[in-house]
């Protein structure tokens, strides 16, 4: 899971209060003590068999990385399906932290798969698929870097990616809008990685600079903008432009928290008028064919029956931790599930200091374990087709 903030004007105050780069801690936590990245990947690798990929590559572009472990996850089932297609993977993160945790998990992808060219960049959303920004300005003040890989082991190309820190660091930064309050990048760069013992046979699936192309063939959309910007903000300057972005038959699979769950009763023991999760996938579904405008004939939108749009996942518990009414739950555990509760409902800071301020928020979380056994989110997923 991860989460931009939402850039436009109305989202000033509460990006000053709460800013996902800003809360590594939270993050790492949820990452390490849930099971949604491994659920995730599964939900976007049952959407390969219905790909119709045409050469010179299957196409992919994931709208918000993270710490690349879905990524990872997907590019293993992309190779189980596409043994031998030349790959072309493309993603937009904003954050440092992020792009380093996610070129940590590409040596051994560059080894199984070696006819994959990696294309990270920092762009906006409405021109990350075409890795290049839209304004001539901006295009001509762009960091544009290729990097071939040389060696044919997952050493050897750790060591190279490894390299590339100091780089990294001079460009991937960011700053705060004057605007908007939201974080932009100081520099637009996108990133781009290849095998050299295959640059022959990938010729023309290296994105070039100076010929912007998207076509994906999937893309998914997961957890991509805040809860709280506005319907016209997500599907105008997020799933629109990713819809563009497809080929013909190309799919978009796009993935949001839907509440209803143990995690939205942890936060509603202390806020009870709390609800977050009161956008569908219907209404994103709707907004987007209105922002497309006539080209949404060219599009199928496909909210999926409940049964296939609905999934969960869990936060790992210890055996018998929290079913067994003798056990003792563990600080630690009421501690994670209080984190994951309040990071996927997006509490701000300050309200987060305040509940903590005194141990009610631990007994509130104590008894929702209590009552449910465990602790799930619930997710929905839906499609947008280029016919």
């Amino acid at each position: 899971m991860t989460a931009q903030p939402a850039n436009e004007a109305g989202s000033e105050k509460s990006e000053t209060n709460f800013r996902f780069y800003d809360n590594r801690q939270k993050y790492l936590m949820f990452v390490n003590t849930c099971s949604e990245k491994w659920v995730v990947a599964d939900r976007v690798a049952r959407e390969l068999k219905n790909l119709e990929p045409s050469p010179p590559a299957v196409r992919f572009f994931d709208a918000g990385i993270g710490d690349g472990t879905v990524l990872a996850r997907v590019m293993r089932s992309m190779h189980t399906q596409y043994p031998r297609h030349p790959f072309l993977i493309a993603g937009k993160e904003i954050s440092l932290e992020d792009v380093r945790l996610t070129l940590d998990k590409m040596p051994d992808r560059f080894f199984e798969h070696p006819e994959t060219v990696l294309a990270i960049t920092n762009i906006s959303y409405g021109e990350a698929p075409w890795l290049v920004p839209a304004k001539p300005e901006a295009r001509a003040k762009m960091v544009w870097k290729e990097v071939v890989l040389k060696g044919g082991t997952s050493a050897e190309f750790e060591k190279q990616i490894l390299a590339l820190q100091p780089f990294l660091a001079r460009t991937w930064r960011t700053k705060t809008s004057e605007k908007t309050g939201s974080m932009i990048p100081e520099v637009p760069t996108t990133l781009i990685i290849y095998r050299e013992d295959c640059s022959f046979i990938l010729e023309d699936v290296i994105p070039r600079r100076d010929a912007p192309r998207a076509d994906y063939d999937l893309a998914i959309a997961s957890q991509p903008f805040r809860l709280s910007a506005s319907t016209e903000f997500k599907a105008g300057r997020v799933l629109a432009p990713l819809a563009k972005g497809l080929r013909p038959k190309g799919r978009l699979l796009g993935i949001h928290s839907a509440g209803n769950d143990p995690a939205l009763e942890i936060v509603q023991q202390v806020w009870p008028s709390e609800d977050p999760f009161t956008m569908s996938r219907h209404m994103l579904l709707e907004a987007t064919k209105q922002a497309l405008g006539d080209e949404a004939r060219n599009y199928r939108f496909d909210p999926l029956p409940s049964s296939e749009s609905l999934f969960r996942y869990e936060m790992h518990t210890l055996p018998d931790e929290i079913e067994s009414e003798r056990a003792s739950i563990g600080t630690s555990t009421l501690l994670a599930a209080w984190n994951a509760a309040t990071y996927v409902a997006q509490i701000d800071d300050a309200r987060l200091a305040e509940a903590m301020s005194n141990p009610a928020y631990l007994e509130a979380t104590r008894k929702v374990l209590r009552k449910n056994g465990e602790l799930w989110f619930n997710d929905e997923s839906y499609l947008i087709i280029r016919e």
